[in-house]
């Protein structure tokens, strides 16, 4: 399992707090780089491998 915000393994306090206020930048499953795409409304995050996650 990796960070979703930072692409390191494991989970990070910092990056929790952080992700409150912002989407995902890596996939947690495979720690690829995503997609972002943020609207007003909220955002979509896109895996190459593991497919779209919404907030």
């Amino acid at each position: 399992m990796y960070c979703d915000r930072c692409g390191e393994p494991g989970s990070h306090p910092e990056c929790a707090a952080a992700r409150e206020l912002e989407p995902p930048r890596y996939c947690s499953d495979c720690r690829r780089r995503m997609k972002v795409q943020v609207v007003p409304t909220g955002w979509t995050a896109t895996c190459v491998e593991h497919g779209e996650r919404r907030g």
